[in-house]
Parts: C-alpha cells; sequence; structure tokens
C-alpha cells in the first residue's frame, strides 16, 4: 500500500514549510467572497426546527408538468395533468382517458398556436421550447404579456368555453408539444355517461372557489366601504395552513487529523492546528454556501415557486430579463444573486444597448447594481428579504456562529482528531420573496458596427 493511502495528517516535511525562513500563512485558491452568507439575515433556531406559518391556500396554485422528452416523442403522468388548477378536482377516470388523447407535435418558429379572437379550442403543454404570448394593445399593436417555456401550458381555458381566444400565442422557438383538442375531450366524456357530469361538476365547484379567493388563492376577507349607512357590516375570520412548512438544521461535518509530532515541533510561527482549523472551516462555509443555494431540501433554486420563474426573452440577460424578475418580486427587492459568467453576459447587453451600469460598494468590493439592486456574483449557481438563513448558536464546542470544535481524542499513531460541525438551513417565508431567471445564455457576444465595416 502507498504512503499516500496511509496519510493521516499534514505530514512533517510539509508542515515545515510554515517554520522557516520568510512566509505566509497558507492560501487556498477555492475561498470565494461567499456574499450571500453575509447578505441574508440569519434567525436563532430553538430546538433545531424552525416553522413558517403561512395563512390557508383555498385554491391549489398553477405548477409545472414534468415532461418525458425522449428521441421517440415525450411522455407524462396523468396525474400531472393536476398541475394544471382548472384540472385539479377531476377524478382520475377523467384525467387518465384525457392522458391516453394527448398528441405529440413538432411546431417550427414563428408558428402562431393561437389566434387572437379565434376559437381554436386546444390545450398545450410545452415539451420544449419556448412561446411568447400576444395581446392586442390599444393602439392594434401586439404586446408580449406572457414568455412560456417548458413544463407550462396555455389554452386550458378555452377548452371549457364558447368564447373566443382572447390571446395569440407563437414560437419564439422550435417546439415540442402535447396537444390535447376539445373534439378529443369530448370524446373522452362521451365514453361513459356520467363522466361528463362529473366533469362538468369539477368545473363547477373550482369556478365557485375561484369566486372566493384572491390571487394568491388565499381566501377572501369579507370588507365593506364606503359613505352608505345602515349596511351590514360583515363577518370574516382568517385562516392558517394546517400543515405548515417546517426547516431542519442541517449539518455540514468533517474530522480534521493533526499529527502531535507536527504540532510539537513546527508550531512557531504558525499554529499548525488552527492553520488546518482555518482552512478546513473555508472549506465548510464554501460547502455551506452551495447547500443554502443548491439543497434539494432546503435550496434556494428548489424552493422557487413556479410563477415566480421566468425565462430570458433571447437567451443572454437583458436589461429586459432583470426589470421582469424585479416586477416578481417588487416588495422588497434586495439582491441578484448571479454566476460571474452571467453578470459579464448582462454587462455586454448592457454595452450593447449604451446602457452602463453603475457600480455600489458591498462589503469593501464594487459590484455592478441595475435600478440600484447589486447584482452579486456566486460560483456556485449551475435571494431578497423574506428568505432567511438558520442557524443555533451557543452549541457546546462552538468557535463561530453555529460552528462547534470538539476534540475526539489521540490514535495510536499520535494524531489528534478533531470533529468540526456547522449547523444551518434557508427558509423562504412567503412565495414571492423569491425568483428566478432561467435559461440563461452566457456565451453570446456582440460583432459592433465599426468592426463589420470595411476598412478604407
Amino acid at each position: 500500500m502507498s504512503d499516500s493511502l496511509l496519510q493521516r495528517s499534514v505530514t512533517t516535511a510539509v508542515a515545515r514549510n510554515l517554520a522557516s525562513t520568510t512566509k505566509t500563512a497558507p492560501k487556498m485558491m477555492s475561498i470565494t467572497p461567499r456574499w450571500l452568507l453575509s447578505l441574508l439575515p440569519w434567525v436563532q433556531v430553538h430546538g433545531g426546527i424552525y416553522r413558517v406559518n403561512r395563512t390557508k391556500v383555498e385554491l391549489p396554485k398553477a405548477q409545472r408538468i414534468l415532461v418525458d422528452v425522449t428521441p421517440d416523442g415525450a411522455a407524462f403522468s396523468p396525474e400531472a395533468l393536476r398541475s394544471v388548477p382548472l384540472f385539479s378536482r377531476l377524478p382520475d377516470a377523467i384525467l387518465s382517458r384525457m392522458a391516453q388523447r394527448v398528441r405529440t407535435e413538432r411546431v417550427s418558429l414563428g408558428n402562431k398556436l393561437i389566434i387572437e379572437g379565434e376559437d381554436l379550442s386546444k390545450f398545450f403543454i410545452i415539451a420544449q421550447g419556448q412561446v411568447e404570448v400576444l395581446s392586442k394593445g390599444v393602439h392594434g399593436s401586439d404586446l408580449r404579456i406572457a414568455l412560456l417555456t417548458e413544463g407550462e401550458y396555455f389554452g386550458e381555458t378555452d377548452m371549457v368555453s364558447d368564447q373566443p381566444a382572447g390571446v395569440t400565442v407563437r414560437t419564439i422557438t422550435p417546439c415540442i408539444l402535447l396537444t390535447l383538442s376539445r373534439k378529443d375531450l369530448d370524446a373522452v366524456l362521451a365514453e361513459e355517461p356520467s363522466l361528463k357530469a362529473d366533469f362538468q361538476r369539477a368545473i363547477a365547484e373550482l369556478r365557485e372557489l375561484q369566486s372566493t379567493v384572491n390571487r394568491y388563492g388565499e381566501r377572501n376577507i369579507d370588507l365593506v366601504s364606503g359613505f352608505a349607512e345602515n349596511v351590514e357590516i360583515p363577518e370574516t375570520f382568517v385562516d392558517y395552513s394546517a400543515q405548515p412548512r417546517e426547516y431542519s438544521l442541517s449539518a455540514v461535518q468533517t474530522v480534521v487529523r493533526v499529527h502531535t509530532r507536527v504540532s510539537d515541533l513546527y508550531n512557531d510561527p504558525y499554529d499548525q492546528l488552527q492553520e488546518q482549523m482555518r482552512l478546513t472551516i473555508e472549506g465548510i462555509k464554501e460547502r455551506q454556501e452551495w447547500e443554502l443555494i443548491n439543497s434539494q431540501k432546503c435550496g434556494l433554486m428548489h424552493s422557487v415557486d413556479p410563477a415566480l420563474r421566468i425565462s430570458t426573452r433571447y437567451g443572454a440577460p437583458t436589461p429586459d430579463d432583470l426589470d421582469e424578475l424585479l416586477a416578481l418580486v417588487w416588495k422588497k427587492p434586495a439582491f441578484f444573486l448571479a454566476h460571474p459568467k452571467a453578470i459579464a453576459a448582462f454587462e455586454r447587453e448592457c454595452t450593447w444597448r449604451g446602457v452602463p451600469p453603475v457600480t455600489v460598494n458591498l462589503f469593501g468590493s464594487r459590484v455592478i447594481a441595475w435600478r440600484g439592486v447589486p447584482l452579486v456574483p456566486c460560483d456556485k449557481l449551475e435571494a431578497d428579504q423574506g428568505v432567511v438563513g438558520l442557524h443555533q448558536t451557543g452549541i457546546p464546542g462552538e468557535i463561530l456562529p453555529s460552528l462547534s470544535a470538539r476534540l475526539m481524542g489521540l490514535d495510536s499513531l499520535g494524531v489528534a482528531s478533531y470533529l468540526l460541525t456547522l449547523y444551518f438551513s434557508c427558509a423562504v417565508l412567503t412565495d414571492d420573496a423569491l425568483g428566478v431567471l432561467e435559461n440563461v445564455e452566457v456565451g453570446y457576444y456582440h460583432d459592433y458596427q465599426h468592426r463589420l465595416q470595411s476598412p478604407k
């Protein structure tokens, strides 16, 4: 077995480099500014659990439909149709039959799928690609009111309405679509006499519920206002979610080993144990920030509500895209978190448009800002107040907030082991506290006009 496989701590030969000649403390290239850890407000959690209480949501929110795209076509689970609020109350038998009638269509760029004022009565699920939703403005020009991408859908209201379409939907990339026409839906409901009655009942119940809730799905608070006298004052109450989300503190752990011979002989001018601890803690903090962004359980990227996810219009992140993102989290926009390459791509778009962004001072460093909101670089992307970090201070052996170091003992080789543990998590308090810009292309560069002109 090689010596490298037997190594249990830093060797004396390497440790000696810290104890002779003029020197620096050990440097580490993987250390980043970790601005997210500084920008998040941190909440002390007692008992290891943080509960986020919200008002009760009566009407289910729209969710994206997970579609599996293969060379042979696209498929999804019939249960996924419940992600469409209009279909959320339908019996399983109807959903299963509807899924069987869905067809796969491949559509080219610039194809109009729905035309405003016409009645196509077709339901679309985007399996691949992007479409834009347009509506005629008061001056007669087409105005883009939405941009839809993979997993999103449209046209479901046309399936149960006799009104002509109120918007135009056009593909802006080649698309793979799953479609269900009203003719196919009528065929499903005609298979058994009870199916049509069940369908109509479910739709009627949903529409009745829609009339009693706000746009967030919460039940309306009954109020009366005005100057009229002898008006009966309504009674109301606010209900709470019966099963609020709870966040448990996660942990990052490792064991640092330092041979006693190293700490005995080569401890001046740098404390070997202190340097081993410092560099390991830097690695722990880097992993902590990565988990806060990417963790399947509590990471910001997996906590974004589907309604707060938007796509870039042209691939490269533009000022228009960031304005759209700000409109989603308009209550208290605190900062953008973006990969350095995405920030560079945004700056290229600003240069192309002649609107260079200003810079602001953030913890002693200059970062660019858009509309006064800083763009914070973070290489861990592959959020806004209303998002809080969670930790528990005062734990045994604490050397930093919520980070402990405990001596585990010496082994027979004279190697001391120290257990490092960091407890943390992240909680999104309200859905509109966090938004995401998706489908960002960072490799697009502009050719400026003066470079395209032939030399004289």
